[in-house]
């Protein structure tokens, strides 16, 4: 922001970051308003008071505002919200057909539904959670699978998931956790304590709006390459529950990101794996960096369909990737102590042999070394006459 000299009112642009042209950190989020609107209708959102506008004020039978507030809180620019079909609909239809919704908009690159465990009650905005029994842990996978897939058949979106509430860590390992899968999707542990502004009162919300606030901040500020964990939540009274490090020794392994409360340091995300079980998408900054990557060839390569397939557009093709990923290199995206390390690109003869070339292909080999996060950080303390010496190595 450049310095201002005169006082007065001054118009400031609200604008999503960017990665090579591309918008990132833009949420998309489902649930129900507690007013009444055009369901299956993406409806951009670009403040938080923008909201009530659209949508009503904020109630205790939706998590849908609490999660769009938390998300504009902690930095978020720019989200869309889809109103879902309540009863009778049925809540997979209901799902479906809201993610259906998204799927003309290129710039939303986060999905969640913070209002899931409503899908699966009878009375969607009258009734409080409390009183209502609570959905089969099943129920919830099954719509939740049906998140990750679609954000997966996308091919350049990410799903952050919430747990079911009120579950402990054994719970939520061994009846929850262990029936997701999929890539490109994380899940953050435990619900958070929030203020509710229209009664003064404190609810515990899903973590999937303050999370998805994160990222589009951790995006504008570093990129998508940086991991977005050691931040501290902003709007968050408590957690509904408190990590401690044993609780954490279970559900990192698992892919699952804890929420932890540090005495002077606030309230921070201490965890930046996804789900997936291959260790090549261990991490959610590496995964969504090659999702966005993915992104960009899908932009900027399109012209080139129906291209003659010859040398020159093998020599095009590296040409714009190799331009596209000195940039990530230069911006500190991948590791190496040069682009060469960093990544290959490699579009020849031997990629598209004579066969593929027959059908209209064109083959495009890359090769990329992610930064990978520094998670732990061991320390070895030497003990000499001199003095006591801290070594810390990555």
């Amino acid at each position: 922001m450049s310095v201002l000299q005169t006082p007065g009112v001054y118009w400031l642009s609200a604008k999503p970051a960017t990665v090579g042209g591309l918008a990132v950190g833009v949420a998309a989020f489902l649930g129900y308003p507690t007013q009444s609107v055009q369901v299956n209708q993406a409806q951009p959102l670009r403040q938080w008071s923008e909201f009530g506008a659209y949508f009503g004020a904020e109630a205790q039978g939706s998590y849908l505002a609490a999660a769009v507030r938390g998300f504009f809180q902690n930095g978020g620019r720019l989200c869309y919200v889809v109103a879902l079909a309540g009863p009778p609909v049925d809540p997979q239809q209901a799902l479906a057909a809201g993610l259906l919704a998204l799927d003309s908009l290129d710039d939303v690159d986060l999905v969640a539904v913070p209002d899931l465990i409503r899908l699966l009650q009878p009375l969607v905005a009258t009734t409080p959670i409390g009183q209502l029994t609570p959905p089969s842990t099943g129920d919830i996978v099954r719509l939740q699978q049906t998140v990750v897939d679609g954000c997966e058949r996308h091919g350049g979106r990410f799903a952050l998931l919430d747990p079911p509430p009120d579950m402990d860590v054994y719970s939520l390992l061994s009846r929850y956790r262990e029936q997701l899968s999929g890539d490109s999707a994380a899940l953050y542990y435990p619900w958070l304590l929030v203020d509710n502004p229209d009664d003064a009162t404190i609810r515990a919300v899903p973590p999937c709006g303050h999370v998805a606030g994160v990222y589009a901040t951790t995006d504008r500020g570093v990129g998508v390459f940086k991991a977005p964990a050691n931040i501290e939540l902003e709007g968050v009274l408590d957690l509904d529950r408190a990590v401690s490090d044993a609780d954490q020794d279970q559900l990192n392994p698992d892919g699952v990101n804890a929420l932890r409360v540090f005495p002077g340091r606030g309230i921070r995300i201490w965890g930046a794996r996804t789900i997936s079980r291959d260790p090549a998408w261990r991490y959610v900054n590496v995964r969504r960096l090659v999702l966005t990557a993915a992104r960009w060839i899908e932009q900027n390569l399109t012209p080139i369909a129906f291209e003659p397939h010859d040398t020159r557009l093998w020599s095009r093709i590296a040409r714009e990737l190799t331009y596209y990923f000195n940039g990530l290199f230069a911006a500190g995206a991948l590791k190496g102590a040069n682009a060469a390390q960093a990544f290959y690109i490699k579009c020849d003869a031997e990629t598209n042999p004579p066969a593929s070339r027959d059908l209209g292909l064109v083959v495009t080999e890359i090769g990329l070394a992610p930064s990978i996060p520094n998670e732990f950080l061991t320390v070895r303390v030497s003990v000499a006459t001199s003095g006591v010496t801290l070594v810390a190595a990555g």
